[in-house]
């Protein structure tokens, strides 16, 4: 027998998990066996206390790369593109600084985060040109990691490329093709792509908690810059990323039947994979615009994305026929995704999100092998031992410290899960336990530090 979930007792725990957290708000969508089951609990902005409904409007953040990845996926279904001909295929003046990166890039590269390319695209602006200006100004950038050698999550870059691309062969804005391709076919008539479309009657507001003595405050960034577009800027409600999740559970099938993509083609994006260096905080592996997870020996696929205040999630499974999305007006926290989604998993039935692993404390560890930096723009790690123990101090640039209202060095102590993988906790009450690799040995020593999917390659030794 098919076990339902009670929404009333859901909405209540949700609730409470909300003043736990000191999120404003959640609105969240449940597919079910093709039913959905759609609530919204807390505020829009707390300094209106205006409550959510569930027509509330939400920043996606990265959960937008699963968007454009679909739409871009629609022209390898039409033979417009093929996702293992070299960028240059399509944009003949395509350049990077290693020259064989610049002749040898694919869209599948791009897809699943191994192009390896620096996010150094500098300013460009918030014209209709922004990603030709991306583009453009990446002719000197080097490289994180050798082309094809590992994941190295792209905030930005990676899915600009695929949004030129695509602007090129529809001969329209990136903006104006997610509509055509997507938004309009699936019926969707409160998701898109740019803050500019957004009723802000409708919108929800982005809140940062610094403190507990503070508590939320509005987010003193609304939005993300365009650059972002093609990889962090979709708005939509709880409702409509489930028409997302439906596509995907129904082999490229909309809700009202459209075929937005060939079964041969879903199948591809989600078992076209690539393994992540730090398996444990979201996935093992990286599909096309879609993270893979094992939950208990099951597949299941997400997405998530974060905006400065403003949180998404999606999770698919296929195998119980699943979708749960969430957003809210702050975060991100885990453990409160974590909480929320397993009681709505356990309630229906379904496999539930695994724990983190526990330390080894029998492992012993050469600690010089970790010691040293590792760095990309805007994020700097040091790893040093004290000891017999092993910390980690991320360096904030001083805009983050400001808007955090962090310090500009936090430090972790390291709890070994195995020779190549930590758990990084927290004594801040307001951050839960991450996960890092720190792997590829050569000569002796570390050659990379793997967080939060971003790869962060070693640049000094102490």
């Amino acid at each position: 027998m098919t076990k339902e979930i009670d929404p009333t007792q859901i909405q209540a725990r949700v609730s409470e998990l909300l003043s736990e957290y000191w999120i404003p708000s959640a609105a969240i969508g449940i597919l079910h066996d093709g039913e959905i089951t759609n609530f919204a609990v807390g505020v829009k902005n707390l300094s209106t206390e205006e409550p959510v409904t569930t027509n509330t409007i939400y920043q996606c953040g990265s959960m937008t790369k699963t968007w454009t990845a679909l739409a871009f996926m629609q022209l390898v279904d039409e033979g417009k593109v093929d996702l293992d001909e070299p960028v240059r295929t399509y944009l003949p003046g395509f350049k990077v600084a290693d020259p064989e990166v610049s002749a040898k890039v694919t869209p599948r590269h791009l897809l699943n985060h191994t192009n390896g390319i620096e996010e150094d695209y500098g300013n460009p602006g918030e014209d209709d040109d922004v990603y030709e200006r991306m583009v453009n100004n990446i002719a000197s950038a080097p490289q994180v990691q050798p082309l094809g050698y590992t994941h190295g999550y792209s905030a930005a870059l990676g899915y600009a490329i695929l949004a030129l691309i695509m602007e090129v062969i529809d001969g329209k804005r990136w903006d104006d093709i997610m509509k055509d391709r997507l938004f309009d076919p699936l019926g969707l008539t409160d998701t898109s792509s740019w803050r500019e479309q957004v009723d802000p009657d409708r919108a929800a507001t982005g809140h940062l908690i610094r403190s507990l003595e503070e508590g939320p405050i509005v987010s003193p960034l609304a939005y993300l810059p365009r650059a972002f577009g093609p990889g962090g800027n979709v708005n939509s409600t709880a409702r409509e990323v489930l028409t997302l999740a439906h596509v995907f559970l129904n082999g490229g099938k909309a809700p009202n039947g459209t075929r937005i993509v060939s079964a041969r083609i879903m199948r591809g994006m989600m078992e076209s994979r690539v393994p992540i260096p730090d398996p444990y905080m979201f996935g093992p592996e990286w599909a096309l615009g879609l993270i893979v997870c094992n939950w208990h020996g099951e597949i299941v696929y997400a997405t998530d994305g974060s905006t400065i205040g403003q949180n998404a999630r999606l999770r698919i499974l296929p195998d119980s026929n699943i979708a749960i999305s969430m957003l809210t007006n702050g975060g991100p926290r885990e453990s409160f995704y974590k909480k929320v989604f397993n009681e709505i998993l356990g309630d229906l039935g379904a496999v539930t999100i695994p724990d983190l692993p526990k330390p080894d404390p029998t492992l012993s560890l050469d600690l010089s092998r970790y010691e040293g930096a590792y760095e990309r723009p805007g994020a700097r790690y040091e790893v040093e031992a004290e000891g017999k123990k092993l910390y980690l101090t991320f360096i904030l640039n001083s805009l983050q410290a400001q808007i955090l209202g962090k310090p500009e060095r936090i430090k972790y102590e390291l709890l070994p899960i195995s020779e190549t993988h930590f758990l990084m906790p927290s004594d801040d009450p307001l951050e839960d336990t991450q996960t890092v690799a720190i792997c590829d040995f050569k000569n002796g020593v570390a050659q990379y530090l793997h967080t939060n999917c971003r790869l962060n390659p070693r640049v000094l030794r102490y």
